[in-house]
């Protein structure tokens, strides 16, 4: 099995033979400008993936609060992987009853979706930006912490959320047990529910496993259903084009990118497109079998992309 960053891999002689072209998007980002989701100010991704994750939205104002770990570097603070830092439901509950009991008083409410992701409501706009975590790991977190009018009794929001959960009994217990401690929260992808869009096309299909793609699926009118297994299920659907959201495991390419290569050969994928997230940046990948003959390109490293 070959990592798929390296010259060997599938994805790289994808990459190789296809057109490429590179974003300095997180790729969130890139997807929700595909759907033509709204950008006021935010992407409303927690909204959309909060309806689908079994909260009733109504009218209210969504974010993400990703539970994550802070890490102290030399002189400032970064997002530790992975994000969200994964916690047992039990554990979540008795987290966010303790920040609702301190913020219900606020306007503010925690709540826990059926996938086990957070999310906050208010019921007013914040009226602040925030940043995607995937654009923010490995970097300071002090400029991408929330920022507009209402920064600085957002920060203070966040200051409280860290007290509250440092000496929190369930971090005591997750240390005990060698895990990381949730010590804040990642505010993200604030919004209202946007008004539902008309159906997009109804030969196109969205596999994925994601709570927000089930969301966006319901949102723009496509039909959903969660991601098989292998390639050949997606190829005997009578359906001219399908969107699928792989997922991040170790052997993507044996199991998606090289039965991905081996369809186009065989003229089974009349176009492929592909979009890439690596943190803050994605690349956009357009791939026709004719490509395939275009011997002159060499594959090489997945990353030399991204330089």
């Amino acid at each position: 099995m070959l990592p798929v960053w390296q010259s060997q891999s599938a994805l790289a002689k994808l990459l190789a033979k296809g057109r490429v072209e590179r974003l300095n998007l997180p790729l969130e980002a890139v997807i929700c400008q595909q759907y033509g989701l709204p950008f006021t100010p935010d992407y409303p991704i927690a909204a959309i993936a909060a309806e689908a994750d079994g909260v009733v939205v109504g009218d209210a104002y969504y974010l993400r609060a990703d539970p994550v770990h802070l890490l102290l570097q030399r002189d400032c603070f970064s997002l530790g992987e992975p994000i969200p830092v994964l916690v047992a439901r039990e554990h979540a509950t008795l987290m966010l009853a303790s920040l609702n009991q301190h913020f219900n008083q606020d306007g503010l409410s925690f709540l826990l979706g059926n996938s086990g992701a957070w999310y906050l409501k208010s019921m007013q706009s914040p009226q602040i930006t925030t940043t995607l975590p995937s654009a923010v790991i490995g970097k300071n977190i002090h400029d991408f912490l929330p920022q507009g009018l209402s920064s600085s009794s957002w920060l203070a929001v966040l200051n409280e959320v860290q007290m509250l959960l440092h000496e929190h009994p369930v971090n005591a217990a997750r240390e005990a047990a060698g895990e990381v401690a949730v010590n804040s929260v990642w505010l993200s992808g604030g919004g209202g529910r946007p008004k539902a869009k008309a159906q997009l096309d109804n030969t196109t299909a969205l596999m994925a496993n994601s709570i927000f793609h089930q969301g966006l699926a319901t949102w723009a009118g496509l039909p959903w259903q969660s991601l098989p297994n292998q390639l050949e299920a997606v190829l005997q659907k009578p359906l001219p084009q399908v969107r699928l959201q792989l997922p991040s495991n170790a052997d993507l390419d044996e199991s998606w990118f090289s039965p991905l290569l081996a369809a186009l050969k065989d003229q089974k994928i009349k176009q492929l497109s592909l979009n890439l997230g690596f943190y803050d940046k994605c690349l956009m990948v357009e791939i026709k079998p004719i490509d395939l003959y275009k011997f002159w390109r060499s594959a090489k490293p997945v990353m030399d992309y991204l330089q």
